[in-house]
């Protein structure tokens, strides 16, 4: 699989830098546009995103080169190359969860709010950035058959990309991304709803995502390892607990509203 996608004189530009790329303009137009339904002002949300993108990249090569500083070790100059591959997703939504809060404080407005706003944003940049790996041969699972893929009716040209170091493997880029963009779908459906339940749809994602991440990651042969741990396993774990007492809490204040509706209180829409 060639990495790059087009050669301009001594400049490469590859799949997985422009994938990335096109993940940020749409999620960004996605987060806006969203915004907007919200009440809350465009140059608010632009400026946010200027700083999360660079947050987010920053924080996904950390995490990166971290749990795989015997690469660059002798090369730290190899650190700054992102567009050959080699960020992790997980450490650009820790970073960006770091910067909204940051964001939103410096700005007073809710910063659950905008982890909302920018849901639906991330897990499409996800199911889109998984195709990046697919380019660069990377995100890929443990040995397989050909026959196995074959029955499985994924399309002949991943099937011809997964025969890697003399065996066919796991397409489980494919898998997250599909499992991403099915996501997507139920998180616009959520946004589709009339009543906006603040915190919704952040715990979604991270249930949903969570939750698939944990599974396709125990299939994968590339996975950054804490000691005998799956790194990725343990943040994914911590991110449905998170996602679980978050739907709790939602859950308990509207019915507390709820309440307050049936003997005259405030009305229990947010």
């Amino acid at each position: 699989m060639n990495k790059i996608l087009i050669s301009i004189g001594p400049f490469d530009i590859y799949w997985y830098s422009f994938l990335i790329l096109i993940a940020v303009l749409i999620g960004c137009n996605i987060a806006i546009n969203y915004a907007r339904r919200l009440n809350i002002a465009q140059t608010v949300v632009i400026d946010m995103i200027l700083g999360l993108v660079i947050s987010a990249i920053i924080g996904a090569r950390l995490y990166y080169v971290i749990f795989n500083f015997s690469l660059y070790k002798d090369s730290l100059l190899d650190i700054f190359k992102v567009w050959e591959g080699g960020l992790a997703i997980y450490g650009a939504v820790i970073a960006g969860i770091i910067y909204i809060w940051y964001y939103a404080k410096k700005k007073n407005i809710s910063f659950i709010k905008m982890l909302d706003i920018c849901s639906l944003s991330l897990l499409l940049g996800q199911a889109i950035g998984r195709w990046g790996n697919f380019f660069n041969s990377e995100a890929y699972g443990g040995i397989t058959t050909y026959s196995k893929l074959k029955s499985m009716h994924i399309p002949p040209f991943i099937i011809k990309e997964m025969y890697i170091d003399g065996a066919y493997r796991e397409p489980t880029f494919l898998y997250e991304s599909i499992w991403c963009l099915i996501g997507v779908l139920i998180l616009w459906y959520i946004r589709k709803k009339k009543i906006y339940k603040i915190g919704k749809q952040v715990s979604f994602y991270m249930i949903w995502y969570g939750i698939g991440r944990f599974i396709i990651e125990s299939m994968r042969s590339d996975s950054l390892y804490l000691g005998n741990f799956r790194v990725s396993q343990i943040v994914s774990i911590i991110l449905v607990v998170l996602g679980i007492i978050g739907n709790f809490i939602i859950y308990r204040n509207n019915y507390k509203k709820f309440n307050k509706n049936q003997t005259g209180g405030i009305d229990g829409r947010i």
